[in-house]
């Protein structure tokens, strides 16, 4: 692909039939009943990579991972430093650790300080993302506290990604929605049923 070749050395390849390479998803309160119902509706054969921000409690072992792939056909796995970024895959940030995508198609996990008081951090996630996959990458902001995401979701606009929000009325927790769709940054506001089939939509094309 030329344009593969001409993003060779600042940009992660593009991945085939795929119109954006990176999906990345926060939450926070009320986030896991929320992902759980995205991932599972996604078809085994979903064109691009998933990158996941749960905010937990930093001192449990988390079966997040464990959790969603009994309920998803996608290849789920806590994220591990220098993991290689591949389509349908889900990379969930694990406990205590910011989750970062590089421009070589890599992960990286960082114990760097807290973000409004959180790590890992969804604004830091999303800035990641969108210096790295710049208008590949496409943001989702679902159920939680607080206005982690915020932040991240004016980099992934800045950059030309595609930010999708879930309805304030169908979250649990409005806290993380609210201020994403606040920003006026936000391409779709969608109830959370919809979330899954618009991201075919968007990354496939056949939706």
């Amino acid at each position: 692909m030329t344009q593969m070749a001409a993003h060779a050395d600042n940009y992660p390849p593009y991945f085939a039939n795929a119109a954006f390479d990176i999906v990345a998803i926060a939450a926070s309160a009320g986030g896991l009943t929320a992902i759980t119902q995205v991932l599972s509706t996604l078809p085994r054969e979903f064109t691009a990579a998933i990158a996941v921000v749960q905010h937990l409690a930093p001192q449990y072992r988390s079966l997040m991972a464990d959790i969603l792939s009994r309920r998803t056909v996608l290849n789920v796995k806590q994220a591990a430093e220098g993991d290689n970024i591949n389509p349908g895959i889900v990379y969930i940030a694990p406990p205590n650790r910011h989750l970062l995508a590089n421009c070589d198609g890599t992960l990286s996990l960082s114990q760097s300080e807290l973000v409004h008081f959180l790590r890992p951090s969804a604004d830091l996630l999303f800035e990641s993302v969108a210096a790295s996959y710049q208008d590949r990458a496409i943001a989702v902001v679902l159920s939680g506290t607080g206005s982690d995401g915020a932040m991240g979701v004016e980099a992934i606009k800045k950059m030309g990604g595609t930010v999708i929000v879930q309805d304030e009325k169908t979250a649990e927790f409005s806290g993380m929605p609210t201020a994403a769709i606040n920003t006026g940054n936000v391409d779709f506001i969608l109830p959370l049923a919809e979330i899954s089939a618009a991201l075919v939509n968007l990354v496939m094309g056949d939706g």
